[in-house]
């Protein structure tokens, strides 16, 4: 009997240990998002006449980046400073990493969405006009 009490405890212990585990493997996942990330606070980059605000939301964090810039569109405002990579389609550029963060539909179901002023973009990178004082945001999203 007493063998059956330590064999019951010592299970429920380990299944309390696992459920743990379970639920802390969420929050791990969401902070290696991170891990990669170029700028992992605030920051101000590029130089132009133009000023723009970029917000970069993976997870449950988002950085507030302010760039200067002379380009004409968001992606020349952008790529140069590594701030966005992907491939290239009829369309344009198909964003997969933003700020170093990955996101790709085929292989977890995410992607980048684009915000202009808070808006869902009709519009992508190449094709979103930028202008002085703009605010853009880049939302790593769940299709």
């Amino acid at each position: 009997m007493k063998k059956l009490n330590t064999a019951a405890a010592l299970l429920l212990i380990l299944a309390l240990a696992l459920s743990l585990a379970a639920c802390g493997a969420g929050e791990g996942e969401a902070a290696d998002l991170w891990d990669g990330a170029m700028y992992m606070e605030d920051a101000s980059l590029g130089e132009g006449a133009m000023t723009i605000a970029v917000d970069v939301t993976a997870g449950e964090k988002t950085v507030k980046l302010s760039v200067a810039t002379d380009a004409e569109n968001l992606r020349d405002a952008l790529e140069p400073l590594g701030l966005i990579a992907g491939d290239e389609s009829e369309l344009g550029l198909y964003i997969k990493t933003v700020n170093g963060i990955s996101a790709d539909y085929e292989a977890d179901g995410y992607y980048w969405a684009l915000y202009i002023g808070g808006e869902y973009a009709s519009t992508g990178v190449d094709a979103t006009p930028v202008a002085d004082g703009g605010e853009y945001a880049l939302v790593r999203e769940a299709a």
